[in-house]
């Protein structure tokens, strides 16, 4: 309707205002005249009809109050109509966010072309080429450009822009931490592998891909808070161990951030004894990791891990001279020693198809397999990529080979599936043996981040830069982008299908060590996907997608040159996001 529209569960009324200007003619204004978010009327000056002749600006007051004197179509033409409301969501969440000020406190072109990247990555990741397409004044791809000013970018301004994020990398993380972090405090530390098809890059580096095999690729470590908020990210060669990225981690936090005490949490192959003893310890930092199926193994045979502490509890706190200092905390999951249980008895059969075929080609009549190195090698081949060798013994001759399983060391395995020790420094009277195992099991919040960042949303691979430094300030400004995501999707929990949930879910929950449930209501938004509310269960992307709908359109008054903006009327499910962002779509 052309009278009214109404947004942010509050009416939006066009009226004419008539302005008195002293030795001067009225100054005659097209308005909207609303309710802000507090409630208190408000009113917008839409367009300035003081050039119109006295029957004209009557006619519009008159088709403004509803009477028909032309169509609405003939009274007002919409030149223009672009995408607008997931750029008012995005953006109006790092508004609130403080993301300007984060990365500068002067607004300059630069700082807006960082915003509008960081935007884009969440809106429609794509090449910086496409994004500064997408932004132009000629394409508008949405209403993301004239939102940051920057509708007349080109590639080369945007590659100045992400130049200038990557020399304030250091200052932003300092304030993020500032934010989120806290002397005593714990912090998350993860890294994973990207490809990255430059061949000139030095950080280019092959190495070991975590779906195996190996690919040019560097390596990229996300620092987090205990909840999962992204604070710093770090870039490393693409052959750089896990373990040896805690060094220029603790750097970092200790350092540059002036965090003295802390405890870090990462996973047995990040926190090896050699980085305790060379990095954490000497630090005075604390840690919480995992041990290594080996000292498992060494504890369980030398007393100290006793199987009947799971006769009646799933989780126990052990001491052993081995880790003087350290409290461990020996947990056991029946549902993760089925599963262990079920891999092996695979690994264990596809193994011995694959040895069987080495068996039978050497007592075939015609043309028998022969050389006992020539079947050495072919039997290596087979046992080192089944992950169950040690579970086999064999007999080569030049002339035959025999296999068996070794039932003893599958027996012995067997009795530690589903068990896991933790070890931690963090004093008791800090942090129960409950809470250690739930410290622990927050490093999944650093995994979904390198999910969303690599796989889901922000596709932060492959990467295409030749520039150590663009590889450097692309991956800051994917971490941004997740830190503005993240807090979206909290916000936006009860119209996804996410489990907003939490105390639910716990609840149902039998204890720490059990695997996690959905709640009652994530399970029911799963089955019926519909929320609570009976609106359909979406996803991130999705939600965008809809949100982008509501559209922004430069509307012309008929027969002048006189234009205004007009936005097009939210839907119930779109009022409902923007009132959970508690941002307005009008920016």
């Amino acid at each position: 309707m052309l009278a009214f529209m109404h947004m942010d569960c509050y009416d939006v009324v066009m009226h004419i205002d008539v302005i008195p200007n002293r030795g001067s003619p009225p100054a005659v204004l097209l308005r909207e005249s609303y309710r802000n978010e507090e409630g208190k009327p408000r009113k917008r000056t839409l367009a300035n009809l003081s050039a119109l002749p006295d029957d004209a600006v009557d006619a519009v007051k008159r088709v403004l109050g509803g009477e028909t004197l032309v169509s609405a179509d003939d009274a007002f033409q919409i030149i223009r109509s672009r995408p607008h409301g997931h750029v008012a969501a995005v953006v109006g969440t790092m508004k609130r966010l403080g993301l300007p000020e984060l990365l500068s406190t002067r607004k300059h072109r630069n700082r807006q072309l960082a915003l509008a990247m960081i935007a884009a990555r969440i809106l429609d990741p794509c090449s910086k080429l496409a994004t500064a397409q997408r932004l132009s004044a000629d394409t508008l791809g949405s209403s993301l450009g004239e939102v940051w000013g920057v509708e007349n970018a080109d590639a080369d301004d945007l590659y100045e822009a992400l130049d200038w994020l990557f020399g304030g990398q250091a200052r932003i993380e300092k304030k993020l931490a500032a934010r989120h972090l806290e002397e005593g405090g714990r912090v998350l530390w993860d890294a994973t592998p990207v490809p990255l098809e430059s061949h000139t890059c030095a950080l280019a580096v092959f190495g070991r891909a975590k779906k195996g095999g190996a690919q040019r690729q560097v390596v990229f470590g996300l620092l987090a808070t205990s909840k999962g908020i992204p604070v710093a990210v770090e870039v490393f060669a693409g052959n750089t161990s896990d373990a040896k990225t805690v060094g220029p981690a603790l750097d970092r936090v200790q350092d540059r951030f002036g965090l003295e005490r802390i405890t870090m949490v990462g996973d047995r192959g990040m926190i090896t004894d050699a980085r305790i003893e060379d990095e954490l310890r000497p630090r005075g930092v604390d840690w919480i990791t995992a041990l290594r199926a080996p000292a498992i193994r060494t504890l369980w045979k030398e007393g100290p891990l006793q199987l009947s502490l799971f006769d009646d509890q799933d989780l126990a706190e052990i001491r052993s001279p081995d880790f003087p200092g350290e409290r461990l905390i020996a947990c056991r999951n029946p549902l993760l020693a089925a599963d262990r249980a079920r891999t092996r008895q695979e690994l264990l059969g596809a193994t011995e198809s694959k040895l069987q075929t080495i068996v039978d080609a050497t007592q075939r009549t015609r043309r028998p397999y022969r050389g006992e190195a020539r079947i050495g090698v072919r039997v290596g081949k087979v046992l080192a990529h089944s992950k169950v060798a040690k579970h086999f013994r064999y007999t080569i001759t030049d002339d035959a080979f025999t296999f068996e399983r070794d039932e003893t060391s599958i027996a012995e395995e067997a009795a530690l599936d589903g068990i896991y020790v933790l070890r931690t420094t963090v004093p008791s009277d800090e942090l129960d043996a409950e809470g250690v195992v739930r410290a622990y099991k927050d490093l999944s919040e650093v995994e979904q981040a390198f999910r969303v960042m690599k796989d889901f949303g922000l596709e932060v691979e492959p990467i295409r830069h030749r520039l150590e430094n663009r590889v450097r300030a692309h991956i800051f400004l994917c971490m941004l982008a997740y830190y503005v995501r993240q807090h979206m999707e909290h916000a936006l929990a009860p119209l996804l299908l996410t489990d907003h949930d939490s105390e639910g879910a716990e609840a149902r929950r039998d204890s720490i060590v059990a695997p996690a449930h959905r709640s009652h209501v994530g399970e029911l938004k799963v089955r019926t996907q519909q929320t609570g509310e009976g609106d359909p269960a979406r996803s991130f992307d999705t939600l965008l997608a809809d949100l982008a709908t509501l559209t922004k359109n430069d509307t012309q008054v008929e027969g002048t040159q006189i234009t205004f903006e007009k936005y097009a009327q939210p839907t119930l499910l779109q009022e409902k996001a923007f009132r959970l962002l508690d941002v307005s779509p009008r920016l």
